[in-house]
């Protein structure tokens, strides 16, 4: 799913990662080796329950009076005799999101920057990415022949310019980075340049290399610095021949044979462009299964149509121990050793190697020791409503910490949600965030998109609890429109509760499968059960009939009532 600038980051933690970013999943929200990545539904497993039905709206507003009614224009005085209402360390899209709902709230808001606004997201990780992911959809349309002449079509010759492509990824980064910072300047956000330091309860301090720092108060702090690439040990990066995602963005080059270490997300995406511009592949996936993270059945799937039919091959349960770059005429060398004896199996040599392991937070300078938090594997802990806590497991008041900073959820509008959640809050409003509504996606082609629970983590849940699971599945060649495109490959998943009518999770695989994925998850957020959901009326041929097809094939328990289309959070 789930991405230019240097590796390492700056000693001070800053906003240049930004409030989230897509990072590639793993099995059990780790790898070994001890670094968390996406865990996309860990940290919701590990609270137990599925659904915490939220209480009545007037039983939910907290001792805090709400925030003066929505404006235009950010507050122009904060309150309590603070500098800001909210301060934001970040300004990605977990941050911009927060800022945008905080002045609607009537408060007064800063938002700190140490690069460029827009974070990961925008400048490192999923926009460019889905620039470069268009280029390679259209190219791998124009290079089937029989795809095209199956629908009477015929183009002959289709070619691509490296530096046009790299420009149009670029262009585009550029130009949302441009629409966010438009968009905070225009309701009156300060945006202060600098490294965002806590040195006490509810002060900030920041700065610029070369120019004395500035400190602020702010009633409510935001903590949303993001994430930087993970590079495991004994992998040397010159960024050209070695590299990680930051770099790959730029598309410098397209070598004729690239490792890519890792099969989440990143990896997966990345190998749909090189493989689309000319290059061939080869996998390193530490798991003894690629695309760890994924449900198994829409894995085995992908595997089929996304890698077997391409000219990929890969290497699993093996761990890339050493990387050395290209240099003096010899190749990229990778040592591979296996990942459960650490005995060596191979030394490759390729053109070039796309570390793809996830991502690491970006904490490190923040000042966290002055308010007594420990970061625990690099990220800030949090409870239910991204509250900080400390050491000794207490809530820090006013504290904050959103997106892949705190590693409940690693993706850039999980930052986001959260963000909007703690403005609610600080608005006077209790709101837990359901992280398993949430859904997510890889923008292959075709694209693979999934909300809640996999069939055996839903299993597992179940075997504890003493619920029924049972699993609906339809296929894209049974839809109209998938077959008018001649766009057949592909399936929907639904896994549920038939005694209650519960989702439980759903995951496709199939076209613009990421665009679908909203009507499940929007339900699963609602708390809409099936037996409502199946009576729902989707126009005629649309991709969306998959998921009422889906829908109506699911077996709900006779008697079960209907929903109350009730919020829930989990």
């Amino acid at each position: 799913m789930h991405s230019g600038v240097a590796v390492s980051a700056p000693a001070s933690a800053s906003a240049i990662a930004g409030g989230g970013a897509r990072s590639e999943a793993a099995a059990a929200s780790r790898r070994p080796g001890g670094i968390r990545l996406c865990g996309l539904r860990g940290e919701a497993l590990a609270r137990g329950s599925l659904r915490i039905s939220h209480a009545p709206a007037a039983a939910r507003r907290v001792a805090a009076p709400r925030a003066a009614a929505a404006a235009p224009q950010n507050g122009a005085v904060a309150g309590g005799g603070f500098d800001y209402d909210l301060v934001i360390i970040g300004a990605g899209v977990g941050g911009h999101g927060a800022a945008l709902h905080a002045v609607e709230e009537g408060l007064k808001t800063a938002i700190i920057e140490g690069d460029v606004v827009g974070g990961t997201c925008v400048n490192r990780g999923c926009v460019p990415s889905k620039a470069l992911l268009a280029v390679s959809g259209r190219m791998r349309e124009l290079h089937d022949e029989h795809h095209l002449k199956s629908m009477g079509l015929q183009v002959s010759s289709p070619g691509y310019d490296r530096q046009a492509v790299a420009d149009h990824a670029n262009n585009l980064a550029s130009k949302i980075r441009s629409n966010l910072t438009n968009s905070m300047k225009a309701i009156g956000v300060d945006i202060l340049t600098g490294f965002g330091t806590i040195v006490g309860k509810q002060k900030v301090r920041y700065g610029k290399v070369g120019f004395p720092d500035k400190e602020i108060t702010a009633k409510n702090i935001i903590i949303a610095t993001g994430s930087v690439p993970f590079v495991p040990k004994g992998i040397e990066i010159d960024g050209k021949t070695v590299f990680t995602s930051d770099h790959a963005l730029k598309l410098e080059s397209v070598p004729d044979w690239i490792a890519i270490v890792g099969s989440g997300y990143i990896g997966l995406e990345f190998s749909d462009v090189y493989t689309a511009l000319g290059s061939e592949v080869t996998f390193v996936e530490a798991l003894d299964q690629l695309m760890p993270g994924f449900d198994p059945e829409i894995a085995k799937l992908a595997q089929r149509v996304l890698i077997n039919t391409r000219k990929i091959d890969y290497h699993t349960g093996v761990f890339a121990s050493k990387i050395t770059p290209a240099k003096d005429g010899k190749p990229v060398l990778i040592e591979l050793i296996d990942a459960k004896t650490k005995e060596h199996r191979e030394t490759l040599e390729v053109d070039a190697a796309l570390i793809a392991t996830g991502r690491a937070p970006f904490t490190n300078g923040l000042g966290l020791e002055n308010i007594n938090v420990v970061t625990q594997r690099g990220f800030i802990p949090v409870d239910e409503r991204m509250q900080v806590t400390d050491a000794d497991g207490n809530v820090v008041p006013n504290l904050f910490c959103i997106g892949d900073a705190n590693g409940k959820l690693m993706l850039a509008h999980a930052a986001s949600a959260q963000g909007i959640s703690v403005i609610e809050q600080i608005s006077g409003r209790d709101h837990i965030l359901n992280h398993l509504s949430i859904p997510a996606a890889c923008f292959t082609h075709p694209e693979i998109s999934m909300v809640g629970l996999t069939e055996p983590q839903a299993r597992e849940k179940a075997d504890k609890e003493g619920f029924e699971v049972s699993v609906v599945k339809t296929s894209f060649k049974a839809n109209t429109k998938a077959l008018a495109e001649n766009e057949g490959d592909g399936i929907a998943k639904l896994i549920y509760r038939p005694d209650t009518g519960e989702i439980l999770g759903v995951h496709i695989l199939g076209l613009h499968a990421a665009d679908l994925i909203h009507e499940a998850s929007n339900a699963m957020a609602l708390g809409t059960r099936l037996q409502d959901i199946k009576l729902a009326v989707h126009a005629h041929p649309t991709l969306s009939e998959v998921l009422d097809e889906l829908f109506k094939a699911a077996k709900v328990n006779s008697g079960v009532s209907h929903s109350v289309n009730e919020p829930v959070a989990a």
